[in-house]
């Protein structure tokens, strides 16, 4: 019997091979149930970002060379329990720990020559954020 008929076409006109048909339902089916998987078993891990806190500093330099942080603005500052003050040397941090107001000034204990000055904010959930850095 031959493969062609009349006007010879080709009879057998499968799109895709059985073999390849299975290959690919089984391998959309094993990425199917992994994704599944990833979200019923919770491997997705803690997708809450953080929150980025709303207080904003002013750095300024005063008349004798020092760094100085100004609560500018925000509406955390109530929460803000805490500044730590730093230039990375150890041991030199200078800490706050007060209610803050807007508008109150901080003078660091090191000078804009001395290098980089970071101000590090604590707040009442005890999340930490860099507020400012010179």
């Amino acid at each position: 019997m031959s493969r062609y008929n009349k006007i010879n076409t080709i009879k057998d006109e499968e799109a895709v091979s059985p073999v390849i048909g299975v290959i690919l339902m089984v391998a959309i089916t094993v990425i199917l149930a992994a994704v599944i998987a990833v979200f019923v078993f919770g491997l997705t891990g803690d997708m809450d970002s953080s929150v980025q806190k709303d207080v904003k500093l002013q750095v300024s330099t005063n008349n004798t060379g020092f760094v100085e942080f100004i609560v500018f603005s925000g509406n955390d500052v109530s929460e803000l329990v805490n500044i730590t003050i730093s230039n990375g040397s150890a041991g030199s941090d200078q800490s706050y720990q007060h209610n803050f107001k807007i508008g109150e000034t901080l003078t660091s204990p090191f000078r804009k020559t001395e290098g980089a000055v970071v101000a590090t904010g604590t707040f009442a959930d005890g999340s930490r954020q860099v507020l400012a850095r010179t």
